[in-house]
């Protein structure tokens, strides 16, 4: 072990490598292997960035005109066509967008953030936490209906919640295996976490915010009220819709990134390293194992073509995989077939004044809500600009289904209406809009892959093994789906897994000629 100021002073003599956030260097002593892959999103372009750093021969097959999959920021002229509707293009302004798919980089996953240093990919904090923002919850209680700062919610119930647990505790209510010295620990923790007061209650505090703040000469600021418990459990403001709370979820914890300018930056990054390498508007309809090989049959504006190589790393997303034609084994067609993806949509709204941040005092952060919008994102870049894009909806599952449902103007439509509710600047601040229902969007047919602990037994771990010569990958392909960084983990594991296999083949072969 280097102890003290060792390590540093050995790094700084050129003694020592500073240590990577994720090393990776694989070695190989066979080239020219060719190598297919099926997609072009992060997945696809970082093995064949990987692979051609070893000296393989790498094709990439991409079905739609541009790269990045669902990393996609939409922009000017972006285009998109969901299944039984009719393309839809992108009216923002010229340097205006939001994020379709991903939006977010928790600061522990370390491979994206290396990636992105690699790739020279510029970061800036995303505020996923806002207190300053809003539940709001239709409904018939006396608080639903209208909109309530996130910050006297959160204090509230957290409150009442140490108020009631104090009182048990402090009246032996529960059964605690512990000293008088560590009960008197816990209250004096409880006293502090729920702001109670002498007598050990919870009243409203500077924590919830002010009706007045504080100001100059006397104006020592007015502090609001604190909404009774039974107000706020029977408007629903304590219900599952609210229970995503970023601070508690580990992936949603602060500090959070996102790339400067749009998640779409690491994609173009990427396809800066290995467009010479792909085919767009390839539509893969399918895929055989040979002998030793795989052909596959794409089609493009020219027809249908025919393509082989030694090994094939397929990324395409299961549902779309379960439609194409194919030769592999009744356990991974059967896993294939049944995968399950989770339904869920997007809207951006382009406003000509960000009057969240003007008006309200909003820098980023998100406002939760029980009906269809489910979440609205404010943005976390060019403050105090002229004009923005708000995340006008994020919903999952039965609401993205129902609001899937709609045409693109209804979509915009109950975005504003709904949006509204909560800020009612929306309807003289609004100039257009853009929706992407991914469950219905050609090439994902799905947000991102779902398992259960029985999925994860019957489906995901017969597609960790290769199929002769194709092997799978993407988020879906593990424990990270719905981050950027499964697709980076899945690419680095499936570039491995292939190096190991034809080094080992080549020492068979060596061995041989001995």
């Amino acid at each position: 072990m280097l102890l003290g100021g060792t390590y540093p002073a050995l790094m700084a003599l050129g003694m020592l490598k500073a240590a990577p956030a994720y090393s990776f260097e694989p070695k190989t002593n066979l080239k020219g292997k060719k190598i297919l892959i099926l997609g072009a999103g992060l997945c696809g372009m970082t093995a064949a960035y990987e692979l051609q750093k070893l000296g393989y021969d790498c094709t990439i097959l991409e079905a739609r005109d541009r790269t990045g999959g669902r990393c996609w920021s939409v922009r000017k002229d972006s285009n998109n066509q969901e299944i039984d509707s009719p393309k839809q293009i992108s009216k923002f302004d010229e340097g205006q967008y939001f994020n379709a798919g991903p939006s977010r980089i928790p600061h522990h996953h370390q491979l994206t953030l290396q990636y992105c240093k690699e790739l020279n990919v510029p970061l800036q904090i995303y505020n996923n936490v806002n207190e300053g923002s809003y539940y709001f919850a239709e409904g018939k209680g006396p608080l639903s209906n209208k909109k309530i700062k996130t910050r006297e919610v959160h204090n509230d119930m957290r409150g009442y919640m140490s108020e009631l647990l104090y009182k048990s505790i402090s009246q032996d209510k529960l059964d605690l295996d512990l000293s008088k010295d560590d009960v008197e620990k816990v209250l004096e923790y409880l006293r502090a976490e729920g702001g109670l007061d002498i007598d050990n209650l919870y009243k409203a505090s500077a924590r919830r915010g002010y009706v007045n703040p504080p100001s100059a000469s006397n104006q020592s600021g007015t502090i609001g009220n604190a909404f009774p418990l039974a107000d706020i459990l029977s408007s629903g403001l304590a219900d599952p819709d609210f229970y995503n709370v970023a601070e508690y979820t580990y992936e949603l914890q602060m500090t959070m990134f996102q790339a400067v300018g749009g998640m779409d930056k690491i994609a173009s990054a990427l396809e800066a390293k290995v467009g010479n390498l792909i085919k767009k508007s390839a539509e893969v309809t399918s895929i055989k194992n040979l002998e030793n090989s795989v052909k596959v049959v794409y089609k493009d504006g020219k027809g249908l073509h025919e393509i082989e190589a030694d090994i094939c790393i397929c990324t395409i997303p299961l549902k779309v995989l379960s439609n194409l034609e194919h030769n592999f084994s009744s356990n991974i067609s059967r896993a294939i077939d049944y995968a399950s993806y989770i339904n869920t949509g997007k809207i951006g709204l382009q406003f000509k004044r960000r009057f969240w941040e003007e008006d309200e005092q909003i820098y980023g952060g998100i406002t939760h809500t029980n009906n269809q919008l489910t979440q609205i994102f404010y943005p976390s870049n060019d403050y105090h600009s002229k004009k923005g894009v708000l995340l006008g909806y994020y919903n999952f599952n039965d609401k993205a289904i129902e609001v899937g449902a709609l045409s693109y103007s209804d979509r915009e439509k109950l975005a504003l209406e709904k949006g509204a509710l909560i800020h009612p600047q929306y309807p003289k601040e609004f100039e257009n809009s853009f929706s992407v229902s991914w469950h219905k969007t050609p090439y994902n047919l799905g947000g991102w892959a779902l398992y259960s602990s029985e999925t994860r037994e019957s489906i995901y771990k017969p597609l960790l093994k290769p199929e002769k010569q194709v092997y799978f990958a993407g988020e879906h392909m593990t424990y990270l789906n719905a981050w950027m960084a499964g697709a980076f983990e899945s690419a680095r594991s499936v570039v491995m897994d292939i190096n190991n296999r034809v080094n080992e083949r080549n020492e068979v072969y060596k061995k041989a000629e001995d």
